[in-house]
């Protein structure tokens, strides 16, 4: 029984069960993912976004790398490496059908969640790790349907599943009462380790890894996908009318005048040859835009100035205060 189509994998899933298949069914989109089932069982479940068996048992410590490595170069060709564990004495059969059970549910969250995506069913294929559990796909779909309630109920937003995590960089509120599990997530969470990611650094199931971002997210404590900006200009426009640029080289008018200014202002810090000085500013006019530096060429945040820009000696404004220019220094480095 092949199957390449779009639909919802939950049902398709089903389909499966019903008809007592042996395979894979393989769900494209993001995140994805693959349900193994056998003779119409659910065995096992795994996605990019739901840290595996091997993930869980390293990370958390209960088995060594090497261990772990180990059992898959000797059971990955026959699909014995869950059994090879337990017959060797590194787990119990109780402790790898807990595990295998939790990342199942977990990747079966992702996998199955999804109202529609592109589908492929491969008749056949079984897991390395075998078949260490038997799952009814009714079962399975029940616990799927039961988690995005669960979810939705503290906070509606399922892209903070699978986005990367951001903290706020101010709380919503003077105090803020947090559990140690929420606290390592805030520690840990840099703006590019994404939920998956996280579960994998502390070693702790996925399902339970998204539980504590929802509610931190619903006590505004993280950042929300939506209000990220994605795509960030590369200079800042200002709020006043724009000129057009003009060459160093080219003959400018001494005198250009904007609208809606209040007095005339330079198109260049440097004259032209054999034209006459700008006028002066009038008295009690020494910040008018007279004193505004001349428009430059857009160019990248932290780009250095022409070197003929950059050794031009500043224009010199009356009455300024050495101490706030210091400070907006300060706030333009910090924003760079």
């Amino acid at each position: 029984m092949a199957l390449t189509k779009t639909a919802a994998p939950g049902n398709l899933l089903t389909q499966v069960a019903g008809a007592r298949q042996t395979g894979a069914l393989m769900v494209g989109g993001h995140p994805g993912g693959t349900v193994y089932v056998f003779e119409g069982r659910v065995i096992y479940a795994e996605s990019p976004s739901a840290p595996g068996v091997g993930e869980l048992l390293t990370s958390s410590g209960r088995l060594a790398g090497r261990t772990w490595q180990n059992a898959l170069d000797l059971g990955t060709s026959t699909a014995r490496v869950g059994r090879l564990l337990v017959e060797q004495g590194h787990l119990t059969q109780g402790e790898l059908e807990l595990c295998v059970l939790g990342a199942t549910y977990d990747a079966a969250y992702f996998v199955l969640g999804a109202d529609a995506a592109p589908i492929d069913f491969l008749p056949g294929a079984t897991h390395w790790l075998g078949a260490v559990v038997h799952i009814d796909a009714a079962a399975v779909n029940r616990e799927v349907r039961r988690r995005i309630r669960l979810l939705d109920e503290i906070f509606p937003n399922r892209r903070i599943d699978v986005a990367p995590v951001s903290p706020v960089t101010r709380p919503p509120r003077e105090r803020v009462t947090v559990t140690a599990a929420q606290w390592e997530l805030l520690v840990h969470a840099d703006g590019q380790r994404t939920p998956a990611d996280l579960a994998q650094l502390l070693g702790r199931a996925g399902y339970a890894t998204i539980q504590e971002l929802r509610r931190l997210a619903a006590a505004g404590l993280i950042e929300l996908p939506e209000t990220r900006t994605v795509d960030v200009p590369e200079f800042v426009r200002l709020p006043h009318p724009r000129g057009a640029s003009v060459p160093r080289d080219r003959a400018a008018p001494a005198v250009p005048v904007i609208s809606g200014s209040k007095g005339p202002e330079p198109a260049a810090r440097h004259p032209p040859p054999n034209s006459d000085p700008p006028p002066a500013a009038a008295a009690g006019e020494s910040n008018t835009p007279m004193n505004r530096p001349p428009r430059l060429a857009r160019r990248k945040p932290g780009a250095k100035l022409p070197k003929e820009l950059a050794t031009d000696n500043p224009p010199v404004h009356q009455g300024t205060d050495e101490v706030l220019l210091k400070r907006i220094r300060t706030a333009l480095r910090a924003l760079r």
